[in-house]
């Protein structure tokens, strides 16, 4: 269906009243019609006009057959309009309701959206957490094992190079030697 400008809802509740009151009118309009005919056909015994009948009455008979005839169409007319409109109606409340069901999802997805954003994050972090956990444990690791390492080296380097120093004795009176006249 292409719609070019879709009629609102009030414009076509007030379209359906409107046929509507012009179709109880045309009703109104068939019922005196049918009151005339009737009152027309009592007076004479059977429908079809006697041949004594006047020319005016036959007439006048004619005219409102006529008129009889164009009141059913219009009503015939009216009927389907309103029966198009009807379904018209009926397949524009369908659609309000898809779109209002489908607006309520958006907006129900919309409110859910940083949630969920944030449940994925978090799924996503786990082996990024994992990682730099393991990566950090592996460096205290490494720390350690370059501390001991380090350690070791320097007793070892200090053992290498190491230098003995001829060891003076020390004096019992506690001042320093001395060299005489040097």
């Amino acid at each position: 269906m292409i719609q070019t400008e879709a009629p609102t809802l009030p414009l076509l509740k007030a379209d359906v009243s409107r046929l509507n009151e012009e179709l109880e009118m045309r009703d109104q309009l068939v019922q005196q019609l049918s009151q005339e005919l009737f009152r027309l056909v009592k007076g004479n015994t059977t429908f079809m006009p006697k041949p004594e009948a006047s020319s005016r009455q036959m007439a006048e008979i004619r005219l409102l057959q006529e008129q009889l005839q164009e009141v059913e169409q219009q009503v015939t007319f009216y009927q389907e309009q309103i029966t198009s409109r009807d379904a018209e109606i009926s397949q524009l409340r369908q659609s309000v309701q898809e779109l209002s069901d489908r607006s309520q999802m958006l907006e129900q997805v919309v409110q859910e959206l940083p949630q969920i954003y944030r449940q994925k994050f978090a799924e996503r972090m786990v082996p990024v957490k994992e990682k730099v956990a393991m990566l950090q444990r592996e460096n205290r690791k490494l720390h350690a094992e370059l501390q001991s390492v380090s350690y070791r080296l320097a007793v070892r380097s200090r053992n290498r190079t190491h230098i003995d120093l001829p060891s003076f004795p020390r004096s019992v009176s506690g001042s320093m030697a001395t060299f005489g006249n040097a």
